[in-house]
């Protein structure tokens, strides 16, 4: 892999400096932004907006609370375990940064020391936006959107070849669909055993939200402890007999 940046030839080096050539035409104020936007920003912004899926999921409640909400649980599990499967595949193939074997590079963050395929930015911004889209296709395609973003902001901040980006958005994208079947099997129990909670419930469906869950069932608040009591002053009345 390594010999894929050795040619200035080469198409994947070409859009590297097409995009990180960008970054020396803009003025310094706007690629300081861009450095934190790619380094961070877009991270934090995938994560407000699985939290902002989370908290619509648990106001509107309904039947498919639980599995919508197990669904937001694998997002971040999934960016997880996409990063752990991604350690072996950069020490396999050892792909030094762009900008140590091509000169005139724009970097706009240092101590980038690392190896460089695959991006593991691109890899968990697309891993949580793919496994967002399971939960909620509207939100999931904006989600899609930012990790397309972060790919971009990556190779304008010199520290990925495009190839690279390409490898952790088909990474993310892979390990959240192809183990999202066994993660729901698991995960949906749990959610749905924590809806069921007193205590935890909320964390599924929101008060009033599991109210009217109940009433759509014909299950009115209250009816299960009236239920009891009346059945406890029955064998209360068997027992005198």
């Amino acid at each position: 892999m390594a010999g894929l940046a050795e040619s200035g030839s080469n198409p994947d080096v070409d859009l590297l400096y097409d995009i990180n050539g960008l970054a020396k035409d803009a003025p310094p104020w706007f690629d300081r932004i861009m450095g934190y936007v790619g380094e961070y920003g877009l991270l934090l912004a995938m994560v407000l907006l699985v939290v902002w899926c989370w908290w619509g999921v648990r106001r509107r409640g309904g039947e498919d609370a639980a599995s919508s909400v197990a669904a937001l649980v694998w997002a971040p599990l999934a960016a997880g375990v996409a990063v752990l499967v991604n350690v072996p595949i950069r020490g396999f193939v050892e792909r030094p940064r762009p900008f140590k074997d091509h000169q005139g590079l724009e970097v706009l963050v240092s101590g980038k020391n690392d190896f460089s395929f695959v991006s593991d930015h691109a890899t968990i911004t697309m891993a949580l936006a793919v496994a967002l889209f399971v939960a909620n296709r509207k939100f999931g395609i904006v989600g899609i959107g930012i990790a397309l973003l972060e790919g971009f902001c990556r190779v304008y901040m010199g520290v990925h070849y495009p190839t690279d980006v390409v490898g952790g958005l088909a990474l993310g994208t892979a390990v959240a669909l192809l183990l999202s079947p066994v993660a729901m099997a698991l995960l949906t129990p749990v959610m749905r055993a924590i809806e069921r909670s007193p205590r935890a419930g909320w964390l599924i469906a929101a008060k009033g939200a599991r109210a009217d869950a109940l009433r759509r069932d014909g299950v009115m608040p209250g009816a299960r402890s009236e239920a009891s009591g009346a059945a406890a002053a029955s064998e209360e009345r068997d027992l005198a007999a």
